[in-house]
């Protein structure tokens, strides 16, 4: 039995027309928390759960994320002479050495189950993660670290899950579940008076290979695209998937009130920032 998973995938083809024009020519998921890209909190969390190959999903326009997990020799450079030694530690500490990347452009923009379905050919047969950077969970440890424990446990499926408002249901895949937290159904999007539950699908996925191919037959779903939901649905009648409630705090980061609450948490946790707000007299 599988213990450890290698692999995750990072679907970033979207385009954030949420935040434009900031987006017109910069990654959503560069869009700094502080001073940190939102995908590096993402390779992060994959990193302490024991990640050692990270597969992009990505379109032409996200050339910049390719460039932030490179290496950049000028700048390392250009630090050592001016003697920033902290900087350069951190910058050098991006992406370990042992850690490899995969870049595969996703040609349409066809759904977050084709999406996952591109990384097929760099993920193999073998369980995976998919990690959504929009979705920010911050907590002691991280949610995939989480997940990865509840696999070994069960073996199967993964899906992090946290409950919403009723009025919000449309917005997400909602699951039904037992008692142990095994889904019954998962809905893409429910209207909230269809909705079996509030239990919200949110952006952190461990699952076996088994649902690629379900997602090749997976037809057009909600907005007329390949759902990663439908094929979930379909994964239920192979294998149980478990429903996990993490422990952290999730910011919706694909949403402006949620970016800018990611941004003063991480703010109120940062020692200069406090210092000198407090100097200010602004806390």
């Amino acid at each position: 039995m599988i213990t450890s998973i290698r692999t995750a995938v990072f679907p970033v083809a979207g385009r954030g027309t949420r935040f434009l024009p900031a987006t017109k020519a910069v990654p959503k998921e560069m869009l700094p928390i502080v001073d940190k890209p939102l995908i590096q909190f993402a390779v992060e969390e994959a990193l302490e759960a024991g990640v050692t190959r990270l597969v992009f999903i990505t379109h032409s326009s996200k050339r910049a994320i390719e460039d932030h997990f490179d290496v950049d020799p000028d700048l390392e450079r250009a630090l050592e002479a001016a003697g920033k030694d902290e900087i350069l530690k951190t910058v050098k500490a991006i992406l370990p050495k042992e850690v490899s990347c995969v870049f595969i452009r996703q040609g349409e923009p066809l759904g977050l189950g084709h999406a996952v379905l591109c990384a097929r050919p760099a993920v193999g047969n073998e369980p995976f993660f998919v990690h959504l950077p929009d979705d920010l969970i911050r907590g002691d440890v991280g949610c995939l670290s989480q997940m990865a424990e509840q696999f070994r446990v069960s073996g199967s499926s993964v899906v992090a899950v946290e409950n919403v408002p009723q009025d919000k249901t449309g917005s997400y895949g909602i699951v039904d579940v037992d008692d142990a937290d095994r889904m019954k159904a998962i809905v893409e999007k429910p209207d909230p008076a269809e909705a079996p539950s509030t239990l919200a699908v949110v952006g952190r996925y461990l699952l076996t290979p088994k649902v690629f191919d379900l997602l090749e037959t997976t037809g057009r779903g909600a907005g007329g695209e390949i759902q990663l939901t439908d094929a979930i649905s379909d994964l239920l009648g192979h294998e149980s998937v478990h429903a996990y409630r993490f422990q952290g705090s999730r910011y919706d980061c694909g949403s402006k009130l949620g970016y800018v609450q990611a941004t003063i948490d991480a703010a109120r946790t940062d020692p200069e920032i406090i210092s000198a707000l407090q100097g200010e007299s602004l806390l």
